[in-house]
């Protein structure tokens, strides 16, 4: 899966939910372990590479589309949203996959895009209060 992602070199553009902005991802090594470097202008987000099958495999048990509830690290993530479950110690790696201090959140804004493009989840593009579910 993570050929598909894309290099520095060579990242994968993506869309916001609402379609409103464009940014990169990519698959990158960080202290011996790979993450998902998320680009958005010129901020630097980094989301542990795990976050794709962990989530997937929590869609697929809920069964249903649930709220993206995107928020920055700094703000209390909605109950019952992707982005609260990105932060819940009781998800596979018990807390935040967001990894750089500061710029942990907004998981719920920038990793449901790239399930999309990756073929594993559907995604809403509403204004606001968008979805996903897994495939």
């Amino acid at each position: 899966m993570k050929e598909k992602i894309g290099t520095k070199a060579n990242p994968t553009l993506l869309k916001t939910p609402p379609l409103t902005s464009e940014y990169t991802m990519h698959v990158d090594e960080k202290d011996g372990k790979e993450i998902l470097v998320c680009t958005v202008g010129k901020t630097v987000l980094h989301y542990d590479l795990s976050c794709l099958t962990d989530l997937h495999a929590m869609l697929k048990a809920h069964g249903d589309w649930m709220e993206l509830g995107s928020a920055d690290e700094q703000k209390p993530a909605k109950e019952g949203t992707v982005e609260a479950w990105g932060r819940a110690e009781n998800n596979p790696v018990g807390g935040w996959y967001g990894l750089k201090k500061g710029y942990r959140g907004r998981f719920g804004m920038y990793v449901p895009p790239l399930m999309e493009a990756l073929g594993l989840a559907e995604v809403t593009h509403d204004a606001k209060g968008n979805k996903m579910r897994a495939i």
